[in-house]
Parts: structure tokens; sequence; C-alpha cells
């Protein structure tokens, strides 16, 4: 089998942990039944070691097919990675879907979007990425009683993401822990009129209003100032045609939205300015994981 997934940007300003969006870069996977483990890495990490021995996707994968046969397998597994590794875009819940997927479709037992949405659950405990990866397009969940509940919107072709990957990672644990333990009602008032705001703009594409419903009071500045330079992104790119302009997850990545009109204009300005990061536009995934390949 062959699996594609998504890339994800989460939060999208103000939607701590319950917003998020695929956009069209992939990771694939192919997997073969083989004599022994095998696996062969391409892009993203190929000249890490460590991922041949302690390779999460490879751990996951094993540990569903055998609560689903009773039995380990030997496969080979061929990675070809084209999402950067903590750059905010949801490289990690690619590899938990992923792993998911390809166990129960070579145990040969169905599963629903809706129960790999939960399953994934339990390895990363926030839906934001997650159900981006699972079902594609724009999506708004929340967690209730162990349990995520989703709605999904495809994403228009007259918009395009243009995404601004820095040449340096920010870990999402050690970003979580810059943090407050408490915020102010206020400051929550602010995020959570907000939220329901945008996903309402995200259903009836009123995109104009994505200005002002895409700001936040809880993470962004104080993850940001780790890497004071995205400021300056965000600046730049409200000031050449971006919708939004918000951080990507925990970063490094800068996301933002534009009409696709706008796209290469708004590359071209940021690009001017920052010529150590990686710029680049893409089209919205409206599908999430594929197998692509039997």
């Amino acid at each position: 089998m062959k699996i594609r997934i998504p890339a994800t940007s989460a939060n999208l300003g103000p939607g701590f942990d319950s917003l998020g969006l695929a956009i069209k870069l992939y990771n694939y996977v192919t997997i073969k039944p083989y004599t022994c483990q095998s696996i062969s890495i391409k892009g993203e990490g190929s000249k890490n070691s460590r991922l041949k021995v302690n390779n999460i996707f490879v751990s996951i994968f094993h540990e569903i097919y055998q609560e689903l046969l009773g039995e380990k397998g030997n496969f080979r597994f061929e990675f070809e990675n084209n999402i950067p590794f903590s750059r905010g875009l949801g490289s990690s819940s690619a590899v938990i879907i992923g792993a998911i997927v390809s166990a129960y479709y070579m145990a040969n037992v169905k599963i629903t979007k809706e129960k790999v949405l939960n399953i994934a659950l339990t390895y990363e405990n926030h839906p934001d990425n997650i159900a981006p990866a699972v079902y594609g397009g724009f999506t708004t969940s929340i967690v209730d009683d162990g349990i995520v509940k989703s709605l999904k919107k495809d994403l228009s072709k007259d918009i395009k993401a243009v995404m601004v990957i820095p040449d340096k990672a920010m870990s999402t644990a050690h970003s979580r822990t810059q943090l407050p333990k408490s915020y102010c009602m206020s400051d929550i008032t602010f995020n959570s009129s907000r939220v329901g705001l945008m996903s309402a703009v995200f259903f009836t594409e009123d995109w104009e209003m994505l200005k002002f419903v895409s700001k936040d009071k809880l993470h962004e500045n104080r993850r940001m100032k780790k890497m004071k330079e995205l400021f300056d992104v965000r600046k730049i790119a409200l000031n050449n045609g971006a919708l939004m302009s918000t951080l990507s997850g925990s970063g490094s990545s800068f996301f933002s939205m534009t009409y696709t009109k706008d796209a290469d204009n708004l590359v071209r300005k940021l690009k001017e300015s920052f010529k150590t990061f990686k710029i680049e536009s893409f089209d919205f995934d409206n599908i999430g994981y594929k197998i692509i390949e039997s």
C-alpha cells in the first residue's frame, strides 16, 4: 500500500487547540510485507540514523497491527517526507494518522475516519492538527468526554495558503512551557468570541472578515518572542494582501491566507525580506489522508 497524508496548520490565531486546516504538502509512506523489518527514508529525516531505529510511525503501526491480528509481522517501510519537522506544519499528526490507517489497511480491517480521529487522540491529545489530517479542509473541533466532535468545510480554490518556513525549528513541548497557567477573563473573551466568528467566516466564505477574527491574546505573541522575525513576517503579510496571518501551530512556520490572484505577489514580497526562509504558496487539501496505491 501507499498512503498520502497532508500537512496542516493549526490554531489559526485564536483557535488554540481547536481550529486547523490542511494544505497540499504531503508525506508518503509505502508499506510492503517483507522478510524482516526494513526502513528507508527520503526527504526530511533522511540523514537522521535514529529514525531507522526509533521510528514513531513504525512503533504505532506495529502496536495497532498487533492489537488487530495478535502478531507483529515484518514489513518494509519506505518514507518520502516532505513536511518539515518541528515547524508547526503537523508532521507528528501526519505520522500518527498515517500509522493508524496503514495498520488497519495492512490488517485488512475497515476503519471509519471518525474512528481514526479518535484513536489518534490517544497519541496527540488535542484535535487541531489531527482533524484536518483526517478530513482535509477547515476543521473546528472539540473533545467531549474523550471523544472528538468535529465539523469540516471544504476550502475554495479562490484562496491559497502562503507558508513562511524558517530555517530554525521550534519545539511544541518547549513552546507550551512559555504559556501562563491562567489567563484574565478579558483575554479569554477576546479569543472565544473570535473563534466563534472565525468558524462562521470559514463556513460562509466571508473572507474579508478574517483580518478581524484572526487576532489572538493567549499564545501567539508569547511564542513568537523566541523568533522575533515572525512579528515582521505578520506585518509584511498583512500589508501585502494577506487576509489573515498567524503562527502555524506552535511555530516556527507562519501561515497566511490570501486570494489566489494575490498569492504570487505576497510570496515575492516576503522573499524580499526573508531570504533565508523557505516561502511558498499551496492550494488547500480537501480530502485528508488518502490510500493512493494498494
